[in-house]
This record gives C-alpha cells, sequence and structure tokens, in this order.
C-alpha cells in the first residue's frame, strides 16, 4: 500500500497561511480557521485513496515563534483533534514527528524513512494547502508510481502540490523554486524516470485565493462537487472575488482590499 505524507503544522493563529493574512482582507485568525478546514478536506481525500494515511506535523519546539491566542493547543494535540473530527476512522491515521530544518529536509527525511526503513512501495508528500485533491487523483498517481520513480502533481507557478517517491533523490533544496524543475532534475541525476500527475489548485498566496474562490463559484453552479469544508469556512468568512479597475480583487464585508 503507498504511504501518503500530509506534511502539516499545527493550525495556530499567526503561524500559518501568513502571506494570506498579509495581502489579504483575511486575518491571522481567518487565516489559521482556513488552514484548519483545508487540513480538512485534505485528509478526507486521503483516507478516502487507497493510501495509508500519515499525519506528519512539526512540534512545538520546531515551531517559529509563539502562536498567537492564550489557547492554542501543542501541535499533536492540535492536528490529531481536527483530524479525529474530518476522519470516518481517525484510528487508521499515523502521526510522526517531523525531522528536519528545512521544508525540503522534512520531506527527504520523510520519505527517505519510509522508503528504507519500513519498505514503503512509495511515499507521496503533500500538504494541506491542496483542498481540491481528489481520492481518483491521488489513486491515479500512486498507479503511475509503480511504472516511474518520481511523480509530480503541476501547480501554478511552477509549485508542486503533490511529489511521489518509489526510489530516493538528493533532497537537499529540493523544493527550490520552480519546485517542479528541481524535483525532476533531482531525479534524472539519480537515473529515475519521472511522471506527471493532473494539475491543482493551491492556496497559499493572493493569487491563489481569488482562483479557488472563482472555480468554487463555478463548480457549485454547474453542480460538481467542491472541497467541502474550505468552502464553508470560505462562506462563513463572506470573502468574494470583485472586479476593481479591470482587476479582480478580493473583498468581504466591511473591508477593502486591492
Amino acid at each position: 500500500m503507498p504511504t501518503t505524507a500530509v506534511l502539516c503544522d499545527p493550525p495556530h493563529e499567526g503561524l500559518v497561511l501568513t502571506e494570506l493574512a498579509a495581502t489579504t482582507p483575511l486575518s491571522k485568525a481567518e487565516t489559521a480557521d482556513l488552514y484548519a478546514a483545508m487540513y480538512a478536506d485534505t485528509l478526507r481525500a486521503v483516507e478516502a485513496s487507497a493510501s495509508e494515511l500519515l499525519v506528519n506535523y512539526r512540534s512545538d519546539e520546531d515551531l517559529p515563534g509563539e502562536p498567537d491566542g492564550e489557547d492554542a493547543d501543542d501541535a499533536e494535540s492540535a492536528v490529531r483533534n481536527l483530524a479525529d473530527v474530518a476522519l470516518d476512522d481517525p484510528g487508521a491515521a499515523r502521526y510522526e514527528v517531523q525531522i528536519g530544518s528545512t521544508f525540503a529536509a522534512r520531506m527527504g527525511n520523510t520519505v527517505s524513512h519510509l522508503l528504507d526503513t519500513e519498505d514503503a512501495g512509495s511515499v507521496a508528500v503533500i500538504e494541506p494547502t491542496v483542498p481540491f485533491l481528489t481520492r481518483s487523483a491521488l489513486d491515479g498517481m500512486a498507479m503511475k508510481l509503480r511504472r516511474s520513480d518520481v511523480v509530480l502533481g503541476p501547480a501554478s507557478a511552477g509549485r508542486v502540490h503533490y511529489a511521489g517517491f518509489a526510489s530516493p533523490i538528493d533532497f537537499e533544496d529540493a523544493d527550490a523554486p520552480p519546485a517542479i524543475e528541481t524535483l525532476t532534475d533531482r531525479a534524472h541525476d539519480a537515473g529515475h524516470e519521472v511522471d506527471f500527475g493532473p494539475m491543482a489548485p493551491l492556496i497559499e498566496t493572493r493569487e491563489d485565493m481569488i482562483g479557488a474562490l472563482s472555480l468554487i463559484r463555478a463548480r457549485r453552479r454547474a453542480g460538481r462537487e467542491v472541497p467541502a469544508r474550505t468552502a464553508a469556512c470560505l462562506d462563513d468568512l463572506g470573502l468574494e472575488v470583485v472586479e476593481n479597475e479591470g482587476d479582480l480583487a478580493l473583498s468581504k464585508p466591511d473591508t477593502d482590499s486591492d
């Protein structure tokens, strides 16, 4: 069975989606709520797939600074409590602390450990910022990993929403932008075949948010499925895409933003 590792931070206010808080009408508390909703949708997609779910979280000691808010849970409790609510079978999920000083190092340590120590057939790494990821897409990319050593899921701006490995690569700075080129180069350097999955939106930047809101609105009008918790959270936040002098902008009640 393939393993899909969700590399995540606890959704503490001031620690997640900081670029969104700085460039959109959303507050730090609101972006933390959004991150939690996307985390839940992502976990549900992995649970529905044929992959084993591994929640790979950063420990309190490794988090950058102290989370805002007096009632912030410790990292493990925060990710477990949200998963318990989101998953049909919370007991089937595994939890491990991330090891490494950078995202690339944490990704590499997770993949190498599972491939080399636990004899996993393949390991995929995703983050909670890909709520549109579906069971069928995950299973399709896992099938590709039976034929190719590395499978990448492209996202906008040269990013990846999925990085799957049946064999390891040199992971040092492997997420350097554009990540899809860097990871492909590293795979070729290791003599590996590379394949690609479908495009999927990430929600990390202002531009991502404009695209995601528009996609949710369009899919609803067409009667198509949307990431339920993410869409509900955005509804509650009241965030909207509006036209502003020929460009698209984000707005919410009593807040103006270019």
